[in-house]
């Protein structure tokens, strides 16, 4: 399968995902920017016209979009990595995690947060409104190892998101201790370790061109 996903991006949460599985892949490097596969210079809005990451191109040839659905697909696929969950209703409250992490995190605080071109009374707006969903999982992962009774593909969204206060000073994640000590336990475990390291020294070859096109 081909996985097209830029650095550091919500996407990265499928590459955990399959490095949890121990699942083989083609990892494709779009540019956020310019949309260019950088692999192989061809346009990603091709296959995927809005030119969203990630995009999952599966064996069959499905192009599959949406971070949601692309993850319950990983995890579908390889059910002997554990990282789904049976049906009922535990497979409700994964597609519960799943809804909120991309709705309310992803892109009800951070994408408004971390755009370049969002004004400042936006951001204030956001900020305000958005870091009480912040105070519900900070409550909600006290005396918890994972978002579920195991790991599964929304803990490896969810730090994907996490990870992004890095660049978003406003959200100080010490104010939330248990969602700091949920994330810095997380980012040891190997499939996530490897990952991020991956996709940083992707990311910093990607600033690299930026700044040396601008």
């Amino acid at each position: 399968m081909d996985l097209y996903f830029s650095p550091l991006a919500c996407s990265l949460a499928t590459r955990i995902a399959l490095y949890e599985a121990g699942a083989e892949a083609n990892f494709l490097e779009v540019d956020p920017k310019t949309k260019i596969v950088q692999n192989d210079g061809s346009d990603f809005r091709a296959v995927n016209p809005l030119g969203l990451v990630p995009t999952l191109r599966t064996d069959d040839g499905l192009v599959l979009t949406e971070n949601a659905a692309i993850l319950q697909y990983v995890a579908d696929r390889f059910p002997q990595a554990g990282i789904a969950t049976g049906p009922g209703i535990e497979r409700s409250r994964l597609h519960q995690w799943l809804c909120f992490i991309g709705t309310e995190l992803h892109k009800g605080l951070f994408v408004p947060v971390l755009d370049k071109n969002s004004p400042p009374e936006m951001k204030t707006y956001v900020l305000g409104k958005g870091l009480s969903r912040l105070d519900y999982l900070e409550n909600y992962l006290k005396g918890r190892e994972f978002l579920l009774d195991h790991f599964s593909v929304a803990d490896a969204y969810l730090v994907t998101v996490i990870n992004w206060t890095m660049a978003t000073p406003p959200i100080e994640l010490s104010k939330w201790p248990a969602v700091k000590a949920y994330y810095e336990r997380l980012r040891t475990r190997p499939s996530i370790a490897r990952a991020v390291a991956e996709e940083f020294k992707l990311y910093q070859a990607e600033l690299a061109r930026h700044k040396a096109a601008a």
